[in-house]
């Protein structure tokens, strides 16, 4: 089954990593996460400055504003999606995430299976397409 791991840091430095990993904690469990075969695809997110919220009213005006500008001192700094038998080894993999260290935490959530997309009538929302093998460093 599928699991999606969402890393959020409970802070974040100068450079906005965060303090509480280093490169090799995650090049570390990059490696296990890749050597156990679970890895379907995963990816850092870039620094928090580049991001721009979209929003579109009831009356469908669009708003485009700079940031994420969230109510949290937790950012999302990346993705894991991991392919194991259950939840208690999803969870297993969440707690060795670095992410998931001082003040951090990993949001495990199962992916939608909507069937192959072969079947008729499959009604699979876009970009929900088949396993895409993850690329590169994914970690804070």
């Amino acid at each position: 089954m599928k699991y999606m791991l969402l890393i959020h840091s409970g802070a974040v430095d100068e450079q906005g990593g965060a303090p509480q990993c280093t490169v090799e904690d995650w090049m570390a469990y990059d490696k296990d996460v890749r050597d156990a075969g679970i890895l379907v695809s995963g990816e850092s997110l870039a620094d928090l400055v580049t991001a721009t919220t979209v929003r579109v009213s009831p009356a469908g005006e669009r708003t485009v504003t700079d940031g994420p500008f969230a109510e949290t001192r937790e950012l999302l700094g990346g993705f894991l999606v991991i392919d194991v038998p259950d939840l208690d080894a999803a969870l297993d993999w969440a707690a060795r995430c670095p992410g998931a260290r001082d003040g951090g935490s990993v949001v495990v959530r199962p992916v939608a299976d909507f069937g192959d997309p072969g079947d008729s009538g499959d009604s699979r929302a876009p970009g929900a397409s088949g396993d895409s093998r993850g690329s590169g460093d994914f970690g804070g």
